[in-house]
């Protein structure tokens, strides 16, 4: 079965394949979703920052207006 069929059939681009490819060929498969889960924590981490961040913001703005 070439590249392109496979593509096809899961309904992927082969862009898609390659970069896939590319990011997790030479890994096992614990190790493709150890990376996974390590970028979901990531980015979940990254979004708990935002909101902090934000919340120290906001709160700065509230202190500066009262005095």
């Amino acid at each position: 079965m070439m590249i392109l069929d496979v593509c096809r059939e899961q309904q992927i681009s082969e862009q898609t394949f390659h970069r896939w490819k590319r990011e997790f060929g030479m890994m096992e498969v614990d190790q493709a979703k150890q990376l996974k889960e390590l970028q979901k924590e990531n980015a979940r981490l990254k979004r708990m920052l935002a909101d902090e961040m934000l919340g120290k913001e906001l709160l700065k703005e509230a202190l500066e207006k009262k005095l």
